[in-house]
């Protein structure tokens, strides 16, 4: 951003040149990048939302585990787009609403801590 300061703003770091150059890194107001919505959006696209397994999202998006855990969940669990769980991740609410993607309720058997009954 420094370069991009020197070239278009003679030098200087203004508010608007800090959107412009956030913009062209695809970097959305809360600061999350296309790594970021990436993760998230397999969450909730390939996995209905989680609960996933951390191996098996790092596969799926063949990134590192280490990445995963060390770079990009730090912040999004910070955001509250991510929770931590025993049986894996799970995109909140709030992380479907910034991707402007539908949340729907699931029942207590889809992923809540309740058991499911057998009728």
């Amino acid at each position: 951003m420094r370069d991009y300061a020197q070239v278009v703003g003679g030098g200087v770091i203004t508010l608007e040149v800090a959107r412009i150059a956030l913009a062209q890194l695809e970097v959305d107001e809360l600061g999350l990048d296309e790594n970021d919505r990436r993760l998230l959006r397999a969450i909730i696209e390939l996995f209905n939302g989680g609960p996933v397994g951390l191996s098996t999202l790092a596969a799926a998006l063949a990134e590192e585990v280490d990445a995963i855990e060390d770079v990009y969940e730090p912040f999004l669990l910070q955001l509250g787009f991510l929770q931590r769980t025993p049986r894996g991740r799970i995109a909140t609410r709030r992380a479907y609403e910034h991707l402007g993607l539908p949340y729907l309720e699931k029942l207590p058997a889809e992923g809540g801590s309740e058991q499911g009954r057998l009728w």
